[in-house]
């Protein structure tokens, strides 16, 4: 199983101390049940009561021991599990993030984890279980070879048809994982679409009844199974042992196979062990979720762990950058035909401030993706100063951008170059040029009121760009959520300073009458890239819509 071997894997050591704690807390079992039989059943002496209370009392703290030692060594590695994926993610090509989409990620991160920390947890009790199986059995066949046989036999046959019952467990608890992915983008759109559903109630309600119930009632049906055969394993587990008993007296009474003594010393052990073989079986389905849990986590095929986040900035002198013959495809769906974009050919010099134009799904905010490195050209390649981009530089190629895309998330902590505190001056120079002075709450390098209107979002979104201070800013229709006087004083204004910096930026913009200010004009129109000169860019600055519609 994926969860053992990993555990032996990272936390070798330990782990076998743990086991090796099992099996001296079966053994003190065994020799709990095999002083009643030797000293209080057969002998019946007041004087072995101190030393059979003593005997208890180095079991219990053995076997507490024990499940500690496990349960300690299980929330280490759920906590290291975690962290390992977070960084995964984090390590993990965009455009592999945005396949897999939110709802998946976060069913990983909350109901994967979970599950596997259920079954850590419940890991003790299926040890325990089978180590003092053994022990208990080694512990009967001394007394009784032929009796240990038909037990063994008894209980084999009680545990087989148990791990039948969870073989079914295991297959609903599969088809409830694949439930709960469908769940948890319900609740994002229920979510993330409350101002839409709140003002069209027939949109909720079709919501609401076709999707989230049908996917809500796929789940219950197969928890209910899940859970049937899990509470038919267990109940099939306790009464086939108490059938054992009734076996073992007829066995030794009606057959003569043994004398009553070694009939109770049987009789003792097998209920000794019900509760850890009821317990073993009851921690199997939860294991088996743990695996599913793993299978899930491996097919989302994440980058793999690096415990760095440290970038080798080989580029931070770059002049010019490149895109030569690089295209990117989207993938066919079986709604609509994949989209191409490229070949493109474009330079980037240092300190240019570049405008991009183009009509709904030209290919604009691809070509962002694919400039700043956050997509992998499929073909061609990226040049800094002549040179082709690696795979080992492309972190470094990456550390030369700053952005602000339209679906930017909201970070709330200023920070400067290579994750240090960000500088104080720049930082209140930005606050007063971009009007939030009065606007922000700071406590320390944190904004704590970053409930904002969309415009005022965006100025502490750019704020915290410039803050970091990389070379390129890259800004994805950042000036379509300000109102009109801050439209003119970002175009007018703040570019200028930008530039004055040394500032690269490369804009998406559809602000016609301010193209005046870019040093160069592009535009994306089914997946091509062009430049703008002399009389097509002046056309576009008169009126960019009739210029993209052309």
């Amino acid at each position: 199983m994926e969860l053992l071997r990993l555990v032996f894997h990272h936390y070798r050591w330990p782990f076998l101390g743990a086991i090796g704690l099992s099996l001296v807390s079966a053994g003190l079992g065994v020799g709990v049940i095999a002083f009643i039989n030797q000293r209080l059943i057969e002998v019946g002496s007041l004087a072995a009561l101190p030393q059979f209370l003593g005997l208890l009392a180095v079991l219990l703290a053995v076997t507490l021991a024990t499940q500690l030692a496990l349960t300690l060594l299980g929330h280490h590695f759920v906590f290291d599990l975690r962290s390992r994926l977070v960084k995964r993610i984090l390590d993990t090509d965009i455009e592999r993030l945005e396949q897999l989409g939110n709802a998946t990620l976060l069913a990983s991160l909350s109901s994967d984890v979970r599950n596997i920390t259920i079954g850590f947890v419940r890991l003790p009790e299926l040890i325990q279980g089978v180590v003092l199986t053994l022990a208990s059995v080694a512990y009967l066949a001394w007394l009784s070879p032929q009796m240990v046989v038909i037990t063994v036999v008894w209980i084999a046959f009680t545990m087989g048809v148990g791990w039948w019952l969870v073989s079914k467990v295991y297959r609903h608890f599969h088809l409830v994982r694949e439930s709960e992915d469908h769940l948890y983008k319900d609740f994002q759109a229920a979510i993330e679409g409350r101002k839409e559903l709140a003002l069209n109630r027939d949109r909720a309600r079709r919501f609401y009844d076709e999707r989230y119930t049908a996917n809500a009632r796929d789940y219950r049906h197969h928890i209910i199974r899940a859970d049937t055969y899990h509470l038919s394993a267990n109940n099939w587990s306790n009464i086939m042992m108490l059938g054992a008993i009734g076996v073992v007296f007829f066995l030794s009474n009606g057959l003569g196979w043994a004398n009553t003594t070694v009939a109770s010393t049987f009789a003792l052990t097998l209920l000794f062990l019900r509760t850890p073989l009821i317990q073993a079986v009851g921690a199997w389905p939860t294991l088996i979720s743990a695996q599913v849990a793993f299978d899930k986590l491996s097919s989302l095929k994440l980058a793999e762990y690096q415990p760095s986040f440290e970038v080798d900035d080989t580029l931070a002198d770059w002049q010019r950058l490149e895109l030569e013959e690089v295209t990117y495809h989207y993938p066919d769906t079986d709604q609509a035909e994949g989209f191409q974009v490229g070949p493109l050919n474009m330079t980037l010099e240092r300190g240019e401030q570049v405008f991009l134009i183009g009509g709904n799904g030209s290919g604009k905010s691809t070509l962002a993706r694919l400039l700043s490195g956050l997509y992998r050209p499929q073909s061609g390649t990226i040049k800094i100063d002549g040179q082709v981009v690696t795979a080992a530089q492309w972190e470094s190629f990456r550390a030369r951008f700053a952005s602000v895309f339209t679906d930017f998330h909201q970070f709330d902590q200023t920070m400067g170059p290579e994750g240090l505190p960000a500088d104080p001056q720049v930082v209140d120079t930005w606050l007063e040029r971009l009007q939030m002075q009065h606007k922000l709450q700071w406590e320390g390098d944190r904004v704590i009121n970053t409930q904002l209107s969309q415009g005022q979002r965006k100025r502490l979104a750019l704020l915290l760009a410039i803050a970091e201070k990389r070379d390129i800013l890259l800004l994805d229709e950042w000036a379509a959520d300000q109102d009109p006087q801050f439209r003119r004083l970002f175009y007018r204004e703040l570019l200028p300073h930008l530039k004055a910096m040394g500032k690269t930026v490369f804009a998406i913009s559809h602000d016609d009458s301010y193209f005046v200010h870019a040093d160069r004009l592009l535009e994306m129109s089914k997946g091509q890239l062009s430049e703008l000169k002399g009389e097509q860019r002046a056309l576009a600055s008169e009126d960019a819509v009739a210029q993209i519609n052309n």
